[in-house]
C-alpha cells in the first residue's frame, strides 16, 4: 500500500485573513508542547471569531448554524506556550450548505513556514430543525467570497 505524498508547511501568503491566537499554560501536555485536540479548538475559534467579527454569523440569534462534520490537521513543527501563535484562514470549497475551511497556524515570526495546517468542514443547518439549508446566507457568502 502506498501512502499519499504529506502535505506541506505553507506560508502566510498562503491565507487570505489572520487572527491572533493566545496560548495558555494549560495548553501545554506533558511534553512540553501544546496537546494536539488543542488545535482543533483553534482552529474552530479562528473561524468562528471571524466570521462573527464580520457579521456573517450570529451564534445567539441567527436562523442559520453551522455544524463541522469534517476535521483533520497535518503537524510541522511543535508549539508551545508562552508562544505567540497567528491562525491563518482561507476558504477551499463553498457547496450549496457547506464550506470547506483551512487553517494554518504560525509561531512569531511571519516568514517561517506554519507549525500545523488543519482543515474543517461546516455544513450550514436551520438552528431549529438541524437540517442543512438550501443556500448559504449572503451574509456568509460575502465573507467567504473574501477568503478564497
Amino acid at each position: 500500500m502506498t501512502l499519499p505524498p504529506r502535505p506541506l508547511a505553507e506560508f502566510q501568503s498562503a491565507f487570505k485573513a489572520f487572527r491572533p491566537i493566545g496560548t495558555r499554560w494549560s495548553d501545554n501536555d506533558l511534553y512540553g508542547h501544546v496537546n494536539n485536540v488543542v488545535y482543533y479548538s483553534w482552529f474552530d475559534t479562528a473561524v468562528n471569531g471571524l466570521l462573527i467579527e464580520r457579521g456573517a454569523l450570529d451564534i445567539h440569534g441567527g436562523s442559520v448554524i453551522g455544524l463541522v462534520v469534517e476535521t483533520g490537521c497535518n503537524y510541522f513543527s511543535p508549539l508551545a506556550f508562552p508562544q505567540a501563535v497567528t491562525a491563518g484562514i482561507r476558504v477551499a470549497h463553498v457547496g450549496a450548505s457547506s464550506v470547506r475551511y483551512e487553517v494554518a497556524l504560525f509561531a512569531g515570526n511571519e516568514h517561517l513556514p506554519c507549525a500545523a495546517k488543519g482543515h474543517f468542514v461546516h455544513v450550514y443547518v436551520d438552528r431549529a430543525t438541524r437540517r442543512p439549508v438550501s443556500f448559504l446566507p449572503p451574509e456568509l457568502l460575502s465573507v467567504l467570497e473574501l477568503l478564497k
